[in-house]
């Protein structure tokens, strides 16, 4: 009897035992925490990558051919890398921009954004991707009077106005503290774009912006100049959600990853490499013949571009670099004519006569077209224009050259930013003597292409700003 009632007992408190584990269990479960959604995680999962992003030249524009901008290039880039779509809040000012930042949906906001002391105790940077100088821009007319400053004791009686809530209005304040006498207004109806046009309309004297702010307008407003820089080497960076890691790390890694690729040094030299080439008079020269002698040709240019499928602003590109749109201009060498074609090239193109304007514009097209399509198939995308003109200019034999003497140090023979390196070294003998094609004047391809994206840039800006209501 014992014997069973043991058993019984044991039984019963096995029993008793799970049936109070398993009440505790489902009574428990509901009141567990469970994990919130980091923002990395929300992003992969709706697909979309909310960015503000401040409409200007440096960051982000509308251009003839859509988006563009080097931080928008850089987004879109990062977005591509989550798998997701991009998606554009846009912002005219930077306080507009950091206004809108505070929005919960927003992942990024990208505007040209300095990482100051001031700053970094207010927001949240992800990590660095530009290095710039906060300088003094004034009006150029200036440099033939005694008012054109030349340090920050020169500010004193001078008009000067820069943009609220700006890491500049922090420099002027600054500045200000440490006794410098300095009439400076703050702004928030002004972007610093508009406040260089200001500078170069002489409405103001002077303001306050990034370098290469400055230099990417510098040719859209050729009466602007350099005074001095007014801070030292400052970091650009992404403003991200607080204690978002998840975010930050994975930013961090992909933009290790995007530099080690050198996808970072094409990126800017696709946006700032020209600005090297920046000559005030022949710039001021090329306004002036943009009004006088460009509507004589354009439709010539448009109707080529949309035959062989080349934008026409950089058609009209070439034909400046090549003519200075002058139909009948002729070099020492025989060559003639809007698009400068030699007498074979027009015979093999079906150019009968090279100073009929119409005639030579296609042919040049044609001819363009053709260096297009003898670019080798492994270079992509705009860097296979670039290397097109390069040829145009110099020869597709030099071209292969450089492409070979590219890959021999070690550089990368199908991009424009390596393949421009090599080019000026064909005219030295240690490494002409090696190559196929031999000496060339590898310089002048280099030039030639810059100059050429320098005019189509200032046609693209200039042409779409005629098409806005």
């Amino acid at each position: 009897m014992n014997k069973y009632l043991d058993s019984f007992l044991l039984l019963f408190f096995a029993l008793s035992f799970f049936a109070f584990g398993w009440l505790s269990h489902t009574a428990y479960v509901p009141y567990i925490k469970k994990e919130e959604l980091s923002t990395l995680d929300r992003i992969k999962q709706a697909k979309n990558l909310n960015v503000v992003l401040l409409n200007a030249p440096s960051t982000y524009y509308i251009g003839t051919e859509g988006p563009q901008g080097f931080e928008y290039d850089l987004l879109q880039s990062y977005a591509d890398h989550l798998g997701v779509d991009l998606n554009i809040t846009a912002a005219h000012t930077i306080k507009e921009a950091i206004e809108l930042s505070k929005n919960p949906n927003i992942h990024i906001t990208s505007a040209s954004l300095a990482k100051t002391p001031q700053r970094e105790q207010k927001f949240h940077f992800g990590p660095s991707y530009f290095e710039v100088q906060e300088q003094v821009i004034c009006n150029r007319g200036m440099l033939r009077s005694s008012k054109f400053p030349r340090d920050v004791e020169d500010l004193a009686g001078l008009s000067i106005m820069v943009g609220d809530d700006t890491s500049y209005s922090e420099t002027i304040k600054s500045l200000q503290a440490d006794g410098f006498e300095i009439n400076a207004t703050t702004t928030s109806e002004y972007s610093t774009e508009e406040l260089l046009e200001k500078v170069a309309n002489h409405e103001i004297d002077c303001t306050i912006a990034d370098s290469n702010i400055y230099a990417l307008n510098l040719r859209y407003f050729p009466e602007i100049a350099l005074a001095f820089s007014v801070s030292g080497r400052e970091q650009l960076a992404w403003l991200l959600p607080k204690n978002e890691k998840k975010l930050e790390a994975d930013m961090y890694a992909w933009l290790n990853d995007y530099n080690q690729k050198g996808m970072m040094t094409q990126l800017k030299d696709h946006y700032y490499s020209y600005i090297l080439f920046f000559d005030y008079y022949n710039t001021k020269m090329f306004y002036k013949r943009m009004k006088s002698r460009l509507p004589k040709y354009e439709k010539y240019f448009q109707s080529a571009a949309k035959k062989f499928k080349i934008p026409w602003t950089l058609l009209a590109s070439v034909a400046y670099q090549e003519s200075h749109w002058n139909p009948r201009a002729k070099s020492f060498t025989g060559v003639r004519g809007l698009m400068m074609l030699t007498k074979r090239t027009a015979k093999i193109l079906g150019v009968k006569n090279r100073l009929n304007p119409k005639q030579s514009v296609i042919g040049g097209t044609r001819h363009l077209k053709q260096m297009i399509k003898f670019v080798p198939k492994e270079v992509e995308g705009e860097n296979r224009l670039k290397f097109a003109l390069a040829a145009y200019n110099i020869g597709m034999g030099h071209i292969k050259d450089a492409q070979r003497l590219a890959k021999k140090l070690g550089l990368n023979q199908n991009v424009w930013s390596d393949l421009k390196i090599v080019l000026p070294l064909l005219s030295q003998k240690k490494y002409y003597r090696n190559l196929k094609y031999g000496y060339a004047r590898g310089a002048e391809p280099v030039k030639y292409v810059e100059s050429i994206y320098n005019y189509k840039d200032i046609l693209d800006k200039q042409k779409k700003a005629l098409v806005i209501p």
